[in-house]
C-alpha cells in the first residue's frame, strides 16, 4: 500500500474512531484563537482554557489587548509557561493588527507569520480554525509522533514533517488530519506507553511493538 492510500486508510479509521476530534482552545473571534494558540505553546489546552475563560471576559476587542497596562496581562495569563513573551507576543499582535491590517486578524499565511509569536503551526491553526483555509497542517508534539510512528516521515523537524503529510493527504483534510492525529496522540497512541490494545491502527502501525 503506498504512502496516499494508507493515509486514507489512516483518516478513515481515526474519523470512525474520534468523531468528537476538533480544536480543542475556546474561542468565539479570530483573536481569541489567535491568543489562546499563542498561550497554548507548551502548556496544556486545559490549562489554557481556564486562562482564556476569564481572559476573554476581561478583553472584549483587540484594541483592549493593545490598551492593556503590560504588567496585567502578564498576570492575567501568568499560569502559563513563558507567560511575560506570551504576554507582549499578544499585545503586539494586537497593536500591528490595528496598525498594519485594520483592526482585523489578517486571513493569509504571509501576513499572519508577520504578527510576533506566531509561527506557521500557529497561523495553521488559525487559518484552519477561524477561516477555514487549509494553507497547511498544524504539527505539535503529538502530530509529530503519530506523524513518525506511523511511517508517514522520517523527519523531526516539523517544517519537513508538515512538508511530508501535506504531499499525501488531501488538502481538505490538512486541518482534519492535524486534528484526528492530536486526539489520537492524547488518548491512545501516548508518549510513554501507547494502549495498542485500544489502538484502531495498530494492525498497520510500523512501531506497533515499541
Amino acid at each position: 500500500m503506498d504512502d496516499k492510500k494508507r493515509l486514507r486508510d489512516i483518516l478513515s479509521r481515526l474519523r470512525k474512531e474520534h468523531p468528537e476530534a476538533k480544536i480543542a482552545l475556546h474561542f468565539r473571534t479570530p483573536f481569541e484563537l489567535l491568543a489562546a494558540t499563542v498561550l497554548s505553546a507548551q502548556t496544556t489546552d486545559v490549562q489554557v482554557n481556564k486562562v482564556t475563560e476569564p481572559l476573554f471576559r476581561k478583553y472584549r476587542s483587540i484594541a483592549a489587548y493593545a490598551e492593556a497596562d503590560l504588567d496585567a496581562l502578564k498576570k492575567d495569563v501568568s499560569s502559563v509557561n513563558f507567560y511575560n513573551n506570551k504576554a507582549k507576543n499578544i499585545q503586539g499582535s494586537a497593536r500591528m493588527i490595528i496598525e498594519r491590517f485594520g483592526g482585523k486578524v489578517p486571513g493569509t499565511m504571509e501576513e499572519l507569520l508577520m504578527l510576533p509569536g506566531v509561527a506557521r503551526k500557529t497561523a495553521n491553526i488559525i487559518l484552519s480554525g477561524a477561516f477555514g483555509v487549509n494553507e497547511g497542517i498544524a504539527v505539535d508534539t503529538h502530530v509529530n509522533r503519530l506523524a513518525n510512528r506511523l511511517g508517514l516521515t522520517r523527519h523531526d523537524d516539523p517544517v519537513k514533517i508538515e512538508k511530508d503529510l501535506m504531499e499525501m493527504t488531501p488538502r481538505a483534510e490538512w486541518g482534519n488530519l492535524s486534528h484526528l492525529l492530536i486526539f489520537h496522540g492524547r488518548k491512545i497512541c501516548q508518549a510513554r506507553k501507547p494502549k495498542h490494545p485500544d489502538c484502531v491502527l495498530y494492525d498497520i502501525c510500523p512501531s506497533r511493538d515499541i
